[in-house]
Parts: structure tokens; sequence; C-alpha cells
């Protein structure tokens, strides 16, 4: 696992996320290593090879296999930075790696939603759905379409839904939406189901009325 330009911290998260350990525990074991020569990080093992003028130099395995080898900055262990390196956590290539392992557990919030992006999960709230609309597609023919208006705790975006998906949402449904992609259509962006993704009600409006 080689990262030719990547900032350590997330080369580092890269090795957190595909693990499963903590970052923090992976600054520890790096610590560990460059003091006792040697440290365990979840099921990896981190050896201390050496060091530059001013880079220091591990090599993580698991089991025999090597699973990284890099260089650090002597800075980065002497410095807390266990905070700068969370932030990696957050970043589309970090949340692209975490997505593809979990990709029924993470959910994505809409303020994080950048267009092109792709396998997209989402947790919202349907607030507005318009009067559907008749729009001819680069097929040649004519097809039903909305953008509802869909909401977390974060924001608001548009969901595009066309034809039989437009009746499978109410006013005011909780709705989960997996694997879609982030669109830019006339300035704004908007979620599309596309032909991989799916939407389920997950809380409908007649059930929060009974409440």
């Amino acid at each position: 696992m080689r990262q030719k330009k990547s900032p350590i911290g997330e080369h580092l998260a890269l090795v957190s996320v595909k693990y499963n350990v903590y970052p923090a525990e992976v600054v520890q074991a790096l610590i560990n290593a460059k003091e006792n020569g040697k440290a365990t990080c979840g099921e990896l093992s981190v050896d201390y090879r050496g060091k530059t003028k001013e880079n220091i130099i591990f090599l993580i395995k698991k089991d025999d296999n090597v699973v990284a080898q890099f260089r650090v900055d002597e800075a980065f262990l002497t410095q807390n930075n266990n905070a700068s390196f969370e932030n990696y956590m957050t970043t589309d290539k970090i949340r692209k790696k975490i997505a593809k392992q979990n990709p029924d557990t993470l959910f994505n919030t809409i303020a994080d939603l950048r267009s092109g992006m792709k396998h997209v999960n989402l947790k919202a709230k349907v607030q507005e759905i318009p009067k559907p609309a008749q729009v001819h597609t680069q097929f040649g023919n004519t097809a039903m379409v909305v953008n509802a208006i869909v909401s977390d705790e974060t924001g608001t975006i548009k969901l595009c839904l066309w034809e039989g998906q437009i009746n499978t949402i109410n006013l005011y449904d909780n709705i989960e939406i997996k694997n879609a992609q982030v669109c830019l259509f006339r300035g704004e962006k908007q979620v599309r189901l596309g032909k991989n993704g799916t939407l389920t009600v997950i809380q409908d409006q007649t059930t929060i009325a009974a409440e």
C-alpha cells in the first residue's frame, strides 16, 4: 500500500479504516514502536525501521504480510496530531473507502454532498413534493419527473424521482436512500437514484400522524 503524494495523515487514515482501528490507536502505536522498537495495533504490528535526518521509518504488517512502509516526520509524533488526523477521516477519499467497506452502515449528510459523488447513502425527511412535470427525455419520449425537497439536520437538497418512483413517498416521510449519486442540474445539486439506487420509507407520514 503505497501513497506517493498523500499526506501522512491521510495515509494512516486509510490504514485505520481498512483494518478497523481508531486513528488515535495508530498514532500511539507509532509512538510506542519508536520507543520500544515494536508495537501492536489491533491485528497490526508496527516495527521501527530506523530514521533519517528528519524522518522515522515504520513498517506495518498483518501476520506476515506487509501492509505499509513509510516515513513519518518526527514532528508528527512529538506534536498532538490526533485532532488533525481525525480530520482526514472526513475527506472524500476516506469516506469512499469507508462506504466501499460498509455500504449498508455509513450514511452521508446533505452538507457533505458534492456533485459527482456516487454510492451515496442518505437518511432524510421529505419536506416538499411539487406537482410532477412532464419532460422530454434523451430517448425521444416523455416522462413524469418530480424534484422533491428532502432534508436532514445539516441542510436540504432536491431528490429527483421519475415515473413509478414518484408515488413511493409522501410528505414528511422519513426515508433511506442507498447507492445514489449527486448531480448538478441547472446549477443546483440533486440526488438521483439512477439504475442502482434504492429508496425506502422507514417511517411514513401515516405512522407519524398516528403517534
